[in-house]
């Protein structure tokens, strides 16, 4: 398939993959498309999810249980479907932030552990910003964040429960996509050092060539080279690559071993496929793994068509 046959293909998918589709890769500005961004929340993947939201505003049984149809990850998966904020998304947000607001800032819904989650805290940043949320609802979890970076540059959920000595790509991603929604959103308070922050985070992954060790350059762990979608919490290449693009990251030679491995990972077809799904309760499959994916089509091409050499 052609890139015109497979930008067809992707155009006839959810209202979601349509919308990114005609802004990341046909380049359309997003002003001209308000119409197909608001069908994202009345039909297709995004209805689907706000027609399992419970009548006391929460999905699932609570912000975080079960994984993976909690609160907190519909509304992260609804932000990455890039649907405008509802009422009912509002309503859950409002109820977070009533009720799971820690003695240390951060959103901790935890019954025995008293530290907040540095890694959902970078999510909830990430979709809280995406929907609006006003910036003083949000001043102590960044507040939490900006105390919890190592000094190698990134995070890791663990510094302040057992402590930590080397961060996580699984905790740094997270906290980098929240601040780069922060950042969009125009927020102001504490931003200049969020940015630095941001840039130290960066740093810290590209020092990993994005999935190796710094030491050895052996591979972190096998499944940061599958392609799998939602990612949720979790790591791979993939997801770090689209975050760079999306903030428009240079192209750095530190992020060419993992180009490589989206390009191999390509299907004769020119598409790339979902090869799993992470284990957990859902909502429901928005693919099935093992075909043809237009999430991972979609997210594999923005990033080669902003960072291929060849």
């Amino acid at each position: 398939m052609g890139r015109a046959e497979i930008i067809a293909w992707l155009l006839e998918g959810d209202a979601s993959i349509q919308y990114q589709t005609r802004r990341d890769l046909l380049h359309e500005n997003p002003a001209t498309l308000v119409e197909l961004r608001d069908r994202i929340a009345t039909e297709g993947w995004g209805r689907a999810f706000l027609e399992k939201q419970q009548p006391d505003g929460h999905w699932g049984q609570w912000f975080y249980q079960p994984k993976w149809t909690s609160s907190h990850y519909t509304l992260l998966d609804l932000r990455n479907l890039c649907i405008p904020a509802t009422p009912e998304i509002r309503k859950a947000l409002d109820l977070i932030l009533e009720t799971v607001i820690a003695p240390d800032g951060g959103v901790n819904p935890a019954k025995g552990i008293e530290q907040s989650d540095v890694c959902v805290n970078g999510m909830f940043l990430n979709y809280a910003c995406y929907f609006g949320t006003e910036e003083e609802k949000l001043r102590s979890v960044v507040d939490f964040i900006l105390g919890q970076q190592l000094t190698d540059g990134g995070f890791n959920c663990r510094l302040n429960r057992s402590g930590a000595r080397h961060s996580s790509v699984h905790s740094t991603l997270s906290v980098l996509e929240g601040i780069r929604e922060y950042a969009i959103a125009g927020y102001a308070y504490r931003v200049d050092e969020l940015i630095k922050m941001e840039s130290d985070g960066q740093e810290f992954l590209l020092r990993h060539r994005l999935y190796k060790s710094d030491h050895t350059d052996a591979i972190i762990h096998p499944s940061f080279l599958k392609l799998v979608y939602p990612p949720r919490w979790r790591y791979d290449i993939l997801r770090a690559l689209d975050y760079f693009q999306s903030v428009r990251h240079p192209y750095d030679e530190r992020m060419q071993d993992a180009l490589d491995v989206l390009k191999e990972k390509r299907l004769p077809d020119g598409r790339w496929k979902t090869q799993a799904h992470h284990p957990g309760e859902v909502h429901f499959q928005m693919e099935e793994a093992g075909n043809p994916s237009r999430w991972n089509t979609l997210r594999c091409l923005r990033v080669l068509e902003y960072y291929d050499r060849e």
